[in-house]
């Protein structure tokens, strides 16, 4: 695995910082479909700027201006601007938790139009498209990186940037579930906690409220779910599918199967699990989760997208069959290229 930032990437990042002329305009960047690691760490970095002085600070990400519901009581929000509002050259553009340009979606031009382009990301299959890379493999969440690189800037934590990073590293670690779960992620935790905010009350926010809608929804995609204990070389697959017609017949907006995989995963007879959710007539967003005896960010990867070895995911277009027929043959093909 790659050993992450060396000293001289995060001089950059810092000298990029540091050297921004008083009137700079920073244009921070998540990508699309944002979660709370890409919102979290993006809206907290911004905090610390607005700290450090940054005068001229967009954030944006790319497709509809929609904050999920479970993130739109961080701080931060008023730095958010609509995609089609976003600078069309800054001096500096900082993109969060996007393994790849293609995450950037209609804002990938800023890549180019930027004075400097800055990546902070903690996805291993990261293709380091900025000019200047802090990625770290080894970090459980973006914010891992975000903090880490606030510090060096000398920025102090407040409650406002610590209870965005907070619901970042919470999110990606899964309430510190996951195995990215460290002594470092907890260290990082203790810091955040210190500065007054209250787990209870955002983990309430964030993991354990949803309209009942949701909870009908995901009665029903959970009762389509599939069971193939052959796959992935008999470690077994379990998947399920939500449709944009099974959203409107429950009026419930996209975000709200985000939380499903976790739903899925838990399944004792499948290493591998998958949710398929319908984005357009033939597209949908896929995403995967292994219990660690599949690397599925090789699956991803190879169906144009990227993740990590126990989550990950891709674009899927075709049927719903389809894709998982495709996955299916790129879980042999990743078990194949592992031996």
């Amino acid at each position: 695995m790659d050993a992450g930032p060396e000293a001289a990437d995060w001089a950059a990042a810092e000298a990029a910082l540091r050297e921004l002329p008083a009137d700079g305009r920073v244009l921070l960047i998540c990508h699309v479909n944002p979660d709370g690691d890409a919102l979290g760490s993006m809206l907290g970095f911004g905090l610390g700027l607005r700290r450090l002085g940054v005068r001229r600070m967009q954030a944006t990400f790319p497709g509809p201006p929609e904050v999920p519901e479970p993130f739109r009581g961080l701080p931060g929000l008023d730095l958010l601007v609509p995609a089609v509002d976003a600078y069309p050259d800054p001096d500096l553009v900082i993109c969060f938790d996007a393994a790849s340009e293609s995450r950037l979606g209609e804002l990938v031009d800023r890549l180019d139009t930027a004075g400097v382009a800055l990546v902070l990301d903690h996805h291993a299959s990261n293709t380091r498209f900025g000019g200047i890379n802090l990625v770290d493999p080894h970090a459980a969440a973006t914010s891992v990186v975000a903090e880490q690189l606030l510090a060096r800037l000398d920025v102090p934590l407040d409650a406002e940037i610590a209870e965005c990073l907070y619901v970042a590293l919470t999110t990606d670690t899964g309430s510190f579930r996951f195995e990215a779960t460290t002594p470092a992620v907890h260290h990082m935790a203790a810091r955040l906690l210190a500065t007054g905010i209250r787990p209870g009350d955002i983990s309430r926010r964030v993991f354990d409220t949803r309209p009942f809608g949701a909870v009908r929804l995901f009665g029903e995609v959970l009762g389509r779910a599939r069971l193939e204990p052959a796959a992935a070389g008999g470690r077994g697959l379990v998947w399920t599918w939500a449709t944009l017609d099974d959203l409107a017949r429950h009026e419930q907006r996209p975000y709200v199967l985000e939380a499903l995989i976790d739903s899925v995963r838990c399944t004792a007879e499948a290493d591998v699990s998958c949710v398929l959710k319908q984005t357009a007539p033939d597209q949908w967003a896929v995403s995967m989760r292994s219990k660690g005896e599949v690397d599925v960010s090789r699956v991803a990867v190879a169906l144009g997208g990227g993740g990590h070895r126990f989550a990950a995911g891709f674009t899927g277009r075709g049927s719903a069959e389809g894709v998982v027929d495709q996955i299916r043959r790129q879980l042999d093909t990743a078990l194949i290229a592992a031996t």
